[in-house]
């Protein structure tokens, strides 16, 4: 497809999502010119009408003033450009519901969930032709309601045959968000995929640090071995590995199949310190704040589900999934493995032997 150019300098954005990408993306571009609207309701809706959504990068700080789309009236929407999907994989359906029964017409969708199945989800819904995949690779904090800090600018992938693409390429490196363009989206998003596995699972079920994961030699053996398995799934489908803006997923993919051990995890721990370090990740978050999902499924359970279809076996990525959604549904006590991660490694060892 030909490159799609705006009718005028600036494209009019509907940001589905009012969290830390959500702002993100949202503040960046409102800052940058661009006409955006947020979909809200309640709270939400009111604070961002009321005192905007403040944006700290470094040393600089602004508050962007957003226009509110309320999800009671969303019929009211007018026309966009571009979604910007930015919610929880398992709001999905949820979030975009007042706009697929209501809206006339759905233009350029930008899919920034994780996982690997939103895009798959969205061509279903409204067509392949209308879906971006994109990927975040941007560690973005949100300390309050009415601000969202970057901790760490690395940028965003996208990917697709969408005519808008490399527009849109072009409009996010000016408005500071550091795009790049990805010609294959299966290979953007399994490799991002593929950066979201290590130190994320097993830190929500041992309620331990990605660093102290890595510094535990047992730990790590689990952590290599649920690489290796999605990263056979990608060799089974004919994917390779790419790297994402300040991501080097190729050097992790290394790492996890092809170094021994005794290279491999004081590598790892390095690349583990420098990124996460003491930070949680988002699947403890969830957790330890009661959330009644969880994105594992979308995580460790895609590289399950899609393994099962290739009839390849995933012994780690099952076991942690299984794990930590009994965990989120309350059939385990959230403190169960918390200082105990001995007892864990004994389940799954006793598991793994009953499998084969």
């Amino acid at each position: 497809m030909a490159r799609q150019e705006p009718k005028s300098k600036h494209l009019r954005f509907l940001v589905v999502g009012a969290g830390a990408i959500g702002g993100y993306f949202g503040a960046s571009l409102s800052l940058a010119g661009h006409p955006v609207d947020f979909l809200a309701r309640g709270d939400t809706a009111l604070r961002l009408e009321t005192a905007g959504l403040s944006l700290r990068n470094g040393e600089s700080f602004q508050t962007a003033r957003p226009g509110v789309v309320r999800v009671e009236a969303a019929q009211m929407a007018g026309e966009y450009d571009c979604w910007i999907l930015a919610v929880k994989s398992y709001q999905l359906s949820d979030a975009l519901e007042p706009l697929l029964t209501s809206a006339a017409s759905v233009p350029a969708v930008l899919c920034l969930l994780n996982g690997v199945e939103g895009e798959d989800w969205l061509s279903l819904r409204i067509g392949r032709e209308k879906v971006i995949a994109g990927s975040v690779t941007t560690a973005v904090g949100r300390p309050d309601n009415a601000s969202v800090v970057v901790e760490r600018p690395r940028g965003v992938g996208l990917a697709g045959d969408h005519p808008l693409v490399d527009t849109l390429v072009a409009v996010f490196q000016v408005a500071g968000l550091h795009a790049r363009r990805y010609f294959d989206p299966n290979n953007m998003k399994w490799s991002k995929l593929i950066t979201n596995l290590p130190a994320n699972s097993l830190a929500a079920i041992l309620n331990l640090t990605p660093l102290e994961i890595y510094s535990r030699p047992d730990l790590f053996r689990l952590e290599r071995f649920q690489l290796r398995e999605a990263l056979e799934v990608m060799q089974r489908m004919g994917l390779r590995v790419v790297d994402l803006p300040g991501a080097r997923a190729r050097l992790l993919a290394i790492a996890a199949r092809s170094l021994p051990a005794g290279l491999s995890l004081p590598l790892l721990r390095r690349a583990i310190g420098t990124g996460r370090g003491t930070k949680m990740p988002s699947l403890h978050i969830d957790l330890y704040r009661g959330a009644r999902y969880s994105e594992v499924s979308v995580l460790n359970g895609a590289v399950v589900r899609r393994a099962a279809s290739l009839g390849i076996p995933t012994p780690v990525n099952s076991f942690l999934t299984d794990k930590l959604l009994a965990m989120v549904a309350g059939r385990v006590p959230v403190d169960t493995y918390s200082g105990h991660p001995e007892k864990l490694l004994a389940e799954f060892e006793a598991v793994d032997r009953n499998k084969r």
